[in-house]
């Protein structure tokens, strides 16, 4: 499920599953080994420089204790210490996680890049003691490291007995090496305390952005909500400018032919993707003009930002309108950008496809399935997903799955993979938001049932992404790719449109029964806002996502 943005809809499977949950989480590991790399600079070497400290990812642990179930109503939550830490490095903290999933996680290990100066302070220090958060259950014991004067904690340690820990147990972070940290999600809630532990990430994310997450977590005995600045700990700091860890285009390529996804279209798709250079040649006209576009879009008006004045659009003759509708999955290949992610400890690869129309919705109103004619149609629409490669390892860590105006991250360990490590991504039927696993996912309330449906399948239509890809930008290289003319068109591939949804939600009520038609009637305002009308999507690189982080 994913809850997103401000718009408070639900995205829910349309069938349930019932989960056991282990004794013990297993350690997951991708279903083929990884390849050999090619040769580049730090990607995939196991360590990595942020400037005055250099850390390595710990996946290895010690359980230290489990917080259990309570009559099976939440999960339990187990809590680990890093073991294996290479000589000379000190772990930052401990690591926790749900024990319904498997043993999936990281905490990082850091030690000087270079001798210290006398007179410098060192980059990391030893705790000068420890302050007792809470005690749970009787048995799990969550002390707040006190870092000396100009130094950050990073985590909160975990104990089974009442002892202090020995300040040797983690280090502490010079102040200058660190950025903030931000409440991700809460995993474990004593409402009896009150006690919660929260996963943390980076305040500040996206390709710019210089925060490292260290894989600890906090704990507190005080309300906090998610995205909140938590004062007491705070991430690590990437002040290497060349980001070093990152993969070199040989290194690019050979990651996405190793990983890329295989894209399934509904069976009964009738809008397929297509390129862009096929949408051109076909009869997609600049307005308000009504000009052909060149094949590689180089008459566009290029930068700057949507200032509204230009979008594309279909030929007005109804054949060719038609034609360039149903796209060509044929030409169709998947578009690259490439980017730092967690101040470049990682990588993220976002696939763009485009498709030249979006088709109508299809509702659903408890038991009834009902298919608009107009509602939710729209030219030119740009969908992505994102998989993060991890730059220790190469290793795929979870991608992201965009659904209209939101999405979610999935872990890798959630994935359904096709062949060998490639995951399998699922295209909603004429809205082409992308879905991990084959069902039927409602943009609505699930209380009440009502919402629009996206219904994925596998079929015989399929894009290998990691046969028909181009890579189109990837900034940190500094120039080694070059973009093409139609990525700097930021205004609108499609014109506006207002649908006339009130007839059409009136024909609607009906055909329904009363006890449905008045349930209706006061959550109809629960609908995505594109159903009612639609401003021209804009292009890729006009998106939020395309320098920050994914949505969620």
């Amino acid at each position: 499920m994913f809850w997103f943005g401000c718009d408070c809809f639900y995205w829910s499977r349309g069938f349930s599953e019932l989960d056991s949950e282990p004794s013990e989480p297993k350690p997951f590991s991708l279903p083929s080994p990884l390849p050999r790399w090619p040769q580049g600079k730090g990607f995939a070497t196991g360590r990595i420089n942020l400037g005055e400290i250099e850390v390595v990812k710990i996946t290895k642990f010690h359980k230290l204790w489990t917080s259990d179930s309570s009559h099976k109503k939440t999960k339990g939550v187990a809590f680990y210490r890093a073991e294996e830490v290479p000589q000379g490095f000190h772990t930052l903290g401990h690591y926790c996680q749900p024990t319904d999933k498997p043993l999936r996680g990281y905490v990082l290990a850091a030690r000087a890049s270079k001798p210290t100066k006398t007179d410098d302070p060192p980059p990391l220090k030893k705790p000068v003691g420890y302050t007792l958060v809470s005690s749970v259950d009787g048995g799990g014991y969550f002390w707040l490291p006190n870092p000396p004067a100009g130094y950050k904690a990073m985590g909160v340690i975990v104990t089974d007995k009442p002892n202090e820990p020995e300040t040797e147990e983690i280090r502490c972070v010079r102040e200058d090496l660190t950025e903030s940290c931000e409440t991700s999600e809460m995993i474990l809630s004593k409402k009896s305390n009150p006690f919660s532990v929260w996963t943390v990430q980076p305040c500040e994310r996206g390709m710019r952005a210089q925060g490292v997450s260290v894989g600890t977590f906090f704990s507190c005995s005080y309300e906090l909500s998610s995205h909140e600045t938590v004062r007491d700990i705070a991430c690590l700091k990437n002040l290497d400018p060349t980001l070093h860890a990152m993969p070199s285009l040989n290194q690019v390529h050979a990651v996405i032919q190793h990983y890329g996804p295989t894209v399934y279209f509904h069976p009964e798709e009738t809008y397929m993707p297509s390129s862009v250079q096929w949408f051109f040649k076909n009869g997609a006209l600049l307005y308000p003009q009504g000009e052909p576009i060149s094949s590689t879009g180089s008459n566009l008006p290029a930068g700057g930002s949507n200032d509204l004045k230009f979008w594309i659009d279909l030929p007005e003759e109804e054949e060719a309108k038609s034609y360039l509708k149903k796209g060509n999955l044929e030409s169709s290949e998947l578009y690259v950008h490439v980017k730092p992610a967690l101040g470049g400890t990682f990588t993220d690869v976002a696939m763009w496809i485009f498709c030249p129309f979006n088709g109508p919705a299809t509702l659903k109103i408890g038991l009834f399935t009902l298919p608009m004619t107009r509602i939710g149609e729209h030219v030119g629409d740009w969908e992505h997903f994102t998989f993060r490669v991890c730059n220790f390892s190469g290793e795929l860590w979870e991608m992201f799955f965009s659904q209209h105006s939101g999405g979610g991250w999935v872990d890798a360990s959630e994935i359904e993979f096709v062949k060998g490590n490639k995951p399998a991504v699922y295209s909603s039927k004429h809205g082409h938001a992308s879905f991990p696993h084959p069902g039927m996912y409602l943009q609505g309330s699930s209380k009440f049932g009502i919402g629009v449906r996206n219904d994925v399948a596998k079929s015989e239509y399929v894009v290998e992404s990691s046969e028909r890809y181009v890579v189109v930008a990837a900034e940190y290289l500094g120039g080694g790719v070059d973009e093409p003319c139609w990525l700097q068109y930021m205004r609108e591939w499609g014109p506006v449109i207002e649908y006339d949804s009130g007839s059409e939600i009136s024909k609607i009520m009906d055909l329904l029964p009363l006890v449905v038609r008045f349930s209706f009637e006061n959550i109809v305002d629960l609908f995505p806002v594109a159903l009612y009308g639609e401003e021209g999507p804009t292009g890729p690189k006009e998106k939020d996502n395309w320098e920050g982080d994914e949505l969620c």
